[in-house]
């Protein structure tokens, strides 16, 4: 095949070397999962050949599709996130879909500008875990523009979108009835916003199993902080600030319970043998910890993998009822809790 030299090379041109049609090698630069593994190969090498470059941009005009989707998470740091894109990445690859990435630091502020973003790149769909507090004024005008969103791990409450979570209330009431049990009627719960939903869902569940217990609610021993390391060093110390040091402490999540740890070995007091503690996520840092970190799982990729899938059904049938997936979570007890004798 001749070309005129300088000129640039078009997917035609890279459709007549491989020997295949225009559509076939445009499936291909679209990430199309409908090609052969063989002719896949042939146009590659055709591209790598010719000095290829595919004009994402252009090509967006042209469709007014971008066969990418975008998801918004809060915290990079967190590893319970890597899990749950792992999920989102694998199930939306496999549809033919790039993800495009944006994280928060759980500021809505930067929330509204990657919303912002993802518009302008012409997503075909976003996945959502939303900011603690989150208004709904951005989720609304989205909706305006018929760009299918699916809310995970959190919601944002009164929002009309698909939602993926755990069963938040119930995890915190098999966590905190697993300390009750073991003697512990003086616990506290530290880490989260209290704006957020799943802060919402964990105190209830908190309380539910202290009223189920017969034990009196003491709402001085909840200190909301950042869902962080950092933040639940801070909170536990504001909390021994407090006096009446409690025997048992649930975390938010696993980072806030690891910086719990941390803060109490710098008080002098032993995790796991003066106080006990229980996280929440089990990320992979929960089971090599010293202790290691009593937790309930959330099961992050299951997470992402479903919330995924809700966004791909979104997309192809935008006027679908509006679904809800609560998975069930699971206690997974290690050696940051024990038993407190003066109860049992």
């Amino acid at each position: 095949m001749k070309r005129k030299k300088g000129s640039r090379v078009t997917l035609k041109d890279v459709a007549e070397h491989a020997g295949v049609s225009r559509a076939t090698a445009s499936l291909i630069v679209r990430n199309s999962p409908n090609v052969s593994d063989q002719t896949r190969k042939k146009v590659l090498a055709a591209m790598d050949e010719l000095g290829y470059v595919y004009d994402r941009v252009a090509a967006n005009l042209r469709s007014k599709r971008s066969s990418t989707v975008g998801v918004i998470f809060t915290d990079i740091a967190n590893t319970f996130f890597s899990d749950f894109l792992k999920g989102v990445t694998t199930t939306l690859e496999a549809e033919g879909y790039t993800v495009l990435l944006g994280t928060t630091f759980d500021s809505e502020e930067k929330q509204v500008r990657l919303l912002s973003t993802m518009l302008e790149h012409r997503v075909d769909g976003i996945i959502l875990c939303p900011v603690s507090g989150s208004s709904r004024e951005p989720i609304d005008k989205i909706h305006k523009l018929d760009i299918p969103i699916v809310h995970a791990v959190r919601e944002i409450t009164n929002a009309e979108c698909d939602y993926v979570g755990i069963d938040y209330f119930k995890g915190a009431k098999m966590a905190v009835n697993h300390l009750i049990q073991n003697g512990h009627q003086r616990v506290a719960f530290v880490g989260g916003r209290k704006e957020s939903t799943a802060w919402q869902q964990r105190i209830e569940g908190f309380k539910l199993a202290f009223q189920s217990a017969g034990l009196e609610v003491d709402p001085s021993k909840f200190i909301s902080t950042a869902p962080t390391r950092d933040g639940g060093t801070v909170g536990v110390k504001e909390l021994i600030k407090k006096g009446a040091q409690p025997t048992a402490i649930f975390c938010f999540n696993d980072l806030v319970a690891l910086g719990v740890m941390v803060g109490l070995r710098e008080l002098g007091i032993v995790p796991g043998k003066d106080v006990a503690v229980v996280g929440f996520d089990d990320i992979p840092e929960a089971s090599i910890t010293n202790p290691p970190l009593t937790t309930v799982s959330s099961f992050a990729s299951q997470i992402g993998s479903n919330a995924a899938s809700l966004l791909h059904k979104r997309m192809v049938d935008i006027d679908r009822p509006r679904e809800r997936i609560i998975l069930p979570p699971d206690l997974i007890i290690r050696d940051s809790t024990f038993e407190n004798r003066q109860y049992l």
